[in-house]
């Protein structure tokens, strides 16, 4: 798939290489794709707000055009198909979330945002609707026939949300932002527990938990590729506490005017240690240190005290980096066969080995467009 408004079939030939079988041109750019493999039915979204439907057939060397939907009045991000209720559900830069029947091609329902939709994740057991958005924000919702109704939603990232990843077995959901982190939220827990997760440089990608291992993957848009092992004890990051002066030295914050006066010292810099969540000035909190038991894999600002109380084999990494020297977009995982495909701006799809012995290698790659 392509913005320049292609949509194409490779297929692998005996000698290793892809080579286009069919291909398809669109009326209008695409900018989203949802395949479902058991009846090959492909629905593509475009910039002009469109959903079209194709049917593939058996031998992937013919593709056949079904129906178009029109679900949004801008770009379509996100798009999901369930053959169950037999709905294509789709978000947009509409501000809206639509589902619609494709057994008619009608409009079911929709339901508004304050800001453009960005991703979209769904439990097909309980029709729950995770929504991103640009503000930050996600927002659960029970989609039902003709309406909706808003469960609840996560506030946790200080950017845009970029991707969403739905466990259905752990009911865990995963978020990546622009603000180059990650957020697992306990939906099944009901506890509320959230797991800060960063060690990308860049805009988060795209996620995929493997629940076979408990590793989630991600990747990000300076060619990150992390994969982070989900199956030990790990800490919650604390509150940032407030408070108007140092809470390990007492000396007043800027803004303490009457502390100030009263002391005739000079107001500091409020600062936060990401360990123990205190407010605190420069001058104790000098050091730094990686915590990858509460997701922080490269070295960020901790009081003197927190710096002190960690260990050696506290530091020891809970991921591991790759570099997929390409700048990604979109990336998908196949779990079954182990493959990874990421598709880059430079036009590049990489085909990655993620079997646990190899870990993370280059298996193949080509350019389409």
């Amino acid at each position: 798939m392509l913005e320049a408004g292609t949509i194409r079939v490779w297929l692998k030939r005996d000698s290793g290489q892809y080579w286009p079988s069919i291909y398809h041109t669109m009326a209008s750019p695409c900018s989203a794709m949802a395949y479902h493999h058991d009846s090959r039915r492909i629905f593509v979204g475009q910039d002009n707000g469109a959903v079209m439907e194709f049917h593939v057939s058996e031998d992937f060397n013919k593709m056949n055009f079904i129906k178009t939907y029109p679900a949004h009045q801008n770009r379509v991000s996100a798009i999901i198909f369930s053959l169950t209720a037999e709905w294509v559900i789709s978000t947009g830069h509409d501000k809206c979330v639509s589902w619609m029947c494709t057994r008619s091609g009608n409009m079911l329902g929709r339901h508004f945002f304050t800001s453009w939709a960005s991703c979209l994740q769904y439990d097909f057991d309980t029709q729950y609707a995770f929504v991103g958005d640009y503000s930050g924000q996600i927002t659960l919702l029970k989609l039902e026939q003709n309406t909706c109704s808003v469960i609840t939603t996560l506030k946790g990232h200080e950017g845009s949300i970029a991707c969403l990843w739905w466990d259905p077995i752990q009911r865990l959901l995963f978020s990546g932002a622009s603000d180059n982190s990650i957020i697992m939220w306990d939906i099944g827990g009901r506890k509320g527990r959230t797991l800060l997760l960063q060690g990308h440089h860049d805009r988060v990608q795209s996620l995929c938990y493997l629940q076979l291992t408990r590793q989630l993957v991600s990747c990000s848009s300076d060619g990150g590729i992390a994969v982070w092992n989900m199956d030990v004890s790990r800490e919650e990051a604390p509150q940032w506490l407030e408070s108007d002066s140092c809470q390990k030295c007492e000396q007043p914050f800027f803004w303490n005017i009457k502390q100030m006066w009263d002391t005739k010292t000079l107001g500091l810099r409020q600062h936060h240690c990401r360990k123990c969540g205190q407010a605190v000035c420069g001058k104790c909190s000098s050091k730094r240190s990686s915590y990858p038991v509460m997701g922080f894999e490269f070295q960020v600002r901790v009081c003197d005290s927190c710096y002190d109380s960690i260990k050696d084999e506290d530091r020891t990494s809970l991921a591991t980096f790759h570099e997929g020297k390409h700048n990604i977009s979109h990336m998908s995982m196949d779990v079954a066969r182990g493959l990874m495909v990421t598709c880059g701006t430079d036009r590049v799809v990489k085909i990655w080995d993620m079997t646990p012995v190899v870990g993370c290698s280059l298996a193949t790659g080509f350019s389409p467009h």
